[in-house]
């Protein structure tokens, strides 16, 4: 309840912020997407931030869980409010052009980036509960739950993307390098701990 209400929140503070977007649909674009940026981030960062702290970081705990839970939530509402911003009831057209050919442009590859993303976060969901960890075994289930990494990747990607087709003010940059470059760096620290931990163990 507390990560609801706080995404509820953080949404409305987003479509505060940038209320420059008179649009209805694209306000709620952006007010969705970087309340997910922000769910993801915290739970990529909760692993290494038990590392750092010398506390126990389990293969699955319910703080993490339920931020990933929300933050695949806000994507893909994201990507159902995103898929009318621009082409107001012709979706395919965020793929093909009028034409129906592939699109090979910066446009088609925003959208491509995001649509599978989009794809691995309804994946992550579909696992993240204790009823597929037991299914599918320990091992099994931490190798499906790496998507998350293809999923920021390709998420990362695609906001790169928007940001130039869009042209967005330095603020929009600002959030999203930030945020990147915060987790990025707890990843490579966490990763460092841990490989010298089992090196001293060998």
């Amino acid at each position: 309840m507390t990560i609801a209400l706080t995404t509820v929140a953080v949404t409305a503070l987003f479509w505060k912020l940038f209320a420059a977007r008179q649009d209805v649909i694209s306000h709620l674009s952006i007010a969705t997407a970087y309340p997910a940026l922000l769910l993801t981030a915290a739970a990529l960062s909760l692993g290494p931030w038990n590392v750092l702290r010398g506390r126990d970081n389990p293969v699955s705990f319910d703080l993490r869980r339920d931020l990933g839970i929300w933050a695949g939530i806000m994507a893909l509402l994201h990507t159902g409010v995103g898929l009318n911003v621009h082409l107001r009831g012709r979706p395919w057209l965020y793929f093909f052009d009028q034409h129906h050919h592939v699109r090979h442009d910066l446009f088609g590859f925003g959208n491509d980036t995001g649509l599978i993303a989009a794809f691995l976060f309804m994946l992550l969901l579909a696992i993240s509960n204790d009823l597929s960890l037991r299914r599918l075994g320990t091992r099994k289930w931490k190798s499906l739950q790496r998507c998350t990494y293809w999923a920021v990747g390709l998420t990362l990607m695609h906001a790169v993307a928007y940001q130039h087709i869009e042209e967005r003010h330095a603020a929009y940059e600002l959030i999203l390098w930030g945020v990147t470059a915060v987790v990025a760096t707890l990843q490579i620290i966490g990763w460092w701990k841990c490989r010298s931990k089992a090196s001293r163990e060998m």
